[in-house]
């Protein structure tokens, strides 16, 4: 493994930030989340026009950069530093690799070269709270119950008269679902008989469709309510793709991009409380000089600087990226909440802009961990828990070091003889304890 950057990747990542430190400070994301389409619709086609950052991940084939998954991630450890509210995860981290791995020759001629210019922006829209468990971050369901499995609730697909489909129900914390032009639904079909998890494209004039933006804590990652009520839709690829399987997929490439992002909003941060210290005096003298201050901070250096590592090593190896993102997770949740604190006063009040570092943080775990489950999953996946070959039980946990086991153990070894027998007298026993009279 070569963990240097290339020329390429370094030129995207100054260029990146050249446009990004000047089109994006505190205010100008305050204003843009504002908007109707909840970003800055010129700054995203600079971006697309002058990097090609929708379509960096996109074959040249199709319009697009044909670089890898990690130019992305590379590129939203950038887009993280300033907290950029963009369609960018969800089209290019979501919805294009869906398409690409499960759309038929003509879908994907038709929906990848508009996604991959900017001039096309999609949202992938899963049953309830349930886009960890679609992607399979936290968890492993086989069978797609999130969809909905037939029951009530989710969104459910039948087969019209005319060869088409029809969508109808309801999928709630849909990201960028209120401005996309192209959504991306998890449907079921099938009832009990046949039940399957399938995917479908709606556009944004669909009749029956109806979008509703959502008031959320995170307004840099905007999201919607999608009504379908007998929506028209086409299915994405055959009835027989590997639904699951293209979103399992999908979450091991997109838990990389979020890691990065992730570090990179840290990382700013950590160099805003760091800059804040420096100049803030105390006691006639700047409150970064203090011992326990530094301490603090040295601390949460260790943890981003890990975060990074563990980021960038998903990057490379995409199967690693849901460890990654619960490192990455914790390092921003930690590294926010102390900058509010070492902000002092200032720092409390709701206005500041140590607060869109911390929104970001807490809603990121709402909706992709939380860094628990996370781990629990990454360590269900490497087998860390599993049984021994052979065995049909659980792995066996030693015995403590001290209790019951460990003197019955203890008594037989000093009950030995040294020749290799047992001895033929039995142990003193200790004498009963007394009564006292009190």
């Amino acid at each position: 493994m070569d963990a240097a950057f290339t020329a390429e990747q370094d030129e995207i990542r100054r260029t990146l930030r050249e446009i990004l430190g000047k089109r994006c400070g505190p205010d100008e994301v305050k204003a843009a989340v504002r908007t109707a389409a909840g970003h800055d619709r010129e700054l995203w086609q600079q971006l697309a026009r002058q990097l090609g950052l929708p379509g960096i991940a996109v074959a040249e084939e199709y319009g697009g950069v044909g670089c890898t998954p990690a130019d992305l991630a590379l590129a939203c450890e950038e887009t993280g530093r300033v907290l950029l509210p963009s369609p960018l995860l969800a089209t290019a981290a979501l919805c294009i690799p869906l398409i690409a791995a499960l759309g038929t020759a003509a879908q994907r001629s038709a929906l990848l070269p508009p996604l991959a210019a900017g001039g096309l922006t999609a949202a992938l829209a899963v049953s309830g709270p349930a886009l960890a468990t679609a992607l399979a971050l936290t968890g492993e369901d086989t069978a797609g119950h999130w969809s909905g499995g037939g029951r009530a609730g989710g969104v459910q697909a039948r087969a019209d008269a005319s060869g088409g489909w029809r969508l109808y129900g309801e999928v709630a914390q849909v990201l960028d679902g209120h401005s996309a032009a192209l959504l991306l639904v998890a449907a079921h079909t099938g009832g009990f008989a046949r039940s399957r998890t399938l995917l479908f494209l709606v556009r944004e004039d669909a009749p029956g469709l109806a979008r509703t933006r959502q008031a959320v804590l995170d307004e840099t990652r905007p999201q919607a309510r999608i009504e379908l009520r007998d929506v028209p839709a086409e299915l994405l690829g055959d009835e027989g793709s590997d639904v699951l399987g293209a979103l399992r997929a999908t979450g091991r490439t997109a838990s990389a991009v979020l890691a990065a992002e992730a570090v990179g909003a840290a990382g700013q941060a950590l160099a805003r409380t760091l800059e804040y210290v420096r100049q803030r005096e105390q006691f006639g003298r700047a409150i970064g000089s203090f011992q326990a201050v530094k301490h603090r901070l040295a601390d949460l250096y260790v943890q981003v600087q890990a975060a990074r590592s563990a980021a960038y090593y998903a990057a490379w190896d995409p199967d690693q990226g849901g460890l990654a993102l619960a490192q990455a997770l914790e390092a921003l949740r930690l590294t926010a909440g102390e900058a509010i604190q070492l902000h002092g006063g200032i720092g409390f009040t709701w206005e500041h802009d140590a607060h869109l570092y911390f929104k970001r943080a807490a809603a990121d775990e709402l909706l992709f961990g939380p860094v628990h489950r996370l781990r629990a999953h990454a360590a269900d996946r490497a087998g860390l828990f599993a049984a021994p070959a052979g065995s049909s039980g659980p792995v066996p946990v030693p015995a403590p070091a001290h209790g019951a086991a460990h003197d019955a153990a203890h008594g037989a070894a000093q009950d030995a003889d040294p020749a290799g027998g047992p001895r033929t007298t039995p142990p003193a026993t200790p004498p009963a304890p007394e009564k006292v009279a009190v």
